[in-house]
């Protein structure tokens, strides 16, 4: 059993475990293990030992490794959770399950034709900056509602739940906080929240999925 096999059943354990601290129904908490720079072959034993679903943050470097892994295990569910170029819609559309990174108009905008042309359908989130930090991608917070509307009524965009990166010097508790409020308000179900250090917290306001790379892969 390879290291990163050992640490993803410490990650899941850990998941169970803050699952029951937040008295929340077993399971109810998806791993989405972050594969970014990592290539196919340090993949390969954590799909073997049972992991289905995974995290890449650029397209062009999915695009390399997952189709022929997907083809190998057809029931793999890939999620992009890095930026989104509109200029890589269609690669994006063509290859990820899950898309966590729309975050603007022009985005919805691609997505919407490119989901149309190819009859695919990948799940969609809305990023939220919610520490309005200007280097990051993510819409503001007090404008995430009205742009989750505007994504299903202008575009036709099935939006499933909203995702965020909180700042790295700050507790994320009021940022998980307020992300599970603006679900609330939009009416999305899922929240996308919660990485290798603060998982455990995110699970304990509410996160349906946590991104985990280095705690099972190791750093990079």
């Amino acid at each position: 059993m390879t290291n990163a096999v050992e640490q993803l059943h410490a990650v899941k354990a850990k998941i169970a475990s803050a699952e029951r601290e937040a008295r929340r129904e077993p399971g109810t908490v998806t791993l989405v293990a972050v594969s970014k720079t990592f290539a196919a072959e340090d993949i390969r034993p954590v799909i073997e030992a049972g992991q289905r679903v995974f995290g890449e943050n650029r397209v062009q470097e999915a695009q390399g490794k997952w189709p022929a892994l997907k083809e190998a295990f057809p029931d793999l569910e890939l999620h992009l959770i890095g930026p989104l170029q509109s200029n890589k819609a269609k690669e994006a559309v063509a290859l990820f399950d899950v898309i966590e990174t729309v975050d603007r108009e022009k985005i919805a905008v691609e997505l919407s034709k490119e989901m149309a042309r190819q009859g695919r359908t990948p799940r969609l989130y809305v990023q939220v900056n919610t520490g309005s930090e200007p280097q990051k991608a993510g819409i503001e917070p007090r404008e995430a509602v009205a742009f989750v509307k505007r994504c299903r009524d202008a575009h036709g965009l099935a939006i499933e739940g909203l995702m965020c990166i909180p700042p790295a010097d700050e507790n994320p508790g009021p940022h998980f906080a307020l992300l599970e409020q603006l679900a609330r308000e939009a009416g999305v179900e899922k929240l996308s929240m919660g990485m290798s250090g603060d998982y455990e917290t995110a699970i304990a306001f509410g996160a349906t999925s946590v991104r985990v790379g280095s705690a099972i892969f190791g750093s990079r």
